[in-house]
């Protein structure tokens, strides 16, 4: 199966792999070129710190790779499901006890960051709000325990 990605997540880890291939690739060449020259590679830390960042960057650019050429972009403007939660939905929720707001959006596993408001679409949270409404009441099991959230709002937008 495809995993979905939204077209924003999808413009993110493009840029990102045009980064690494076209900026940090060549850089951690320059410098591996650079080291060797200084000789001795056995006791060289500056090469052998460099052929590591190296690694990490091809591996980087082999993961991007793969996860685009399997990933289903879904453009979240074009999507007219109400206001039921699917994947893509901006949702505003107001915690029934203390009445704090938070939005988040319910994008793909590849682009998931709490700190952005982006969940992912196999969290727990989004897993509890697929399918409801705006103005429903959903439960949700979080780490520090069961809490209630009223919908507030639920927007699709690119």
């Amino acid at each position: 199966m495809r995993a979905p990605i939204t077209t924003q997540g999808a413009q993110r880890l493009r840029a990102e792999l045009e980064q690494l291939k076209s900026v940090q690739r060549p850089a951690v060449i320059n410098a591996i070129a650079e080291a060797r020259a200084h000789g001795d590679l056995k006791e060289n830390a500056e090469y052998h710190a460099a052929r590591e960042q190296q690694g990490f960057i091809e591996g980087r650019i082999k993961q991007l790779e793969g996860e685009l050429s399997h990933a289903q972009v879904i453009d979240v403007s074009t999507l007219d499901a109400g206001d039921r939660i699917v994947f893509g939905a901006t949702v505003l929720l107001a915690d029934a006890d203390s009445g704090e707001e938070k939005r988040y959006q319910i994008v793909g596993d590849l682009e998931a960051d709490i700190k952005q408001g982006l969940i992912a679409i196999s969290s727990p949270v989004a897993r509890a709000l697929i399918g409801k409404h705006e103005g429903d009441e959903v439960t949700i099991e979080a780490p520090g325990g069961i809490r209630e959230f009223e919908i507030v709002e639920v927007r699709y937008v690119g």
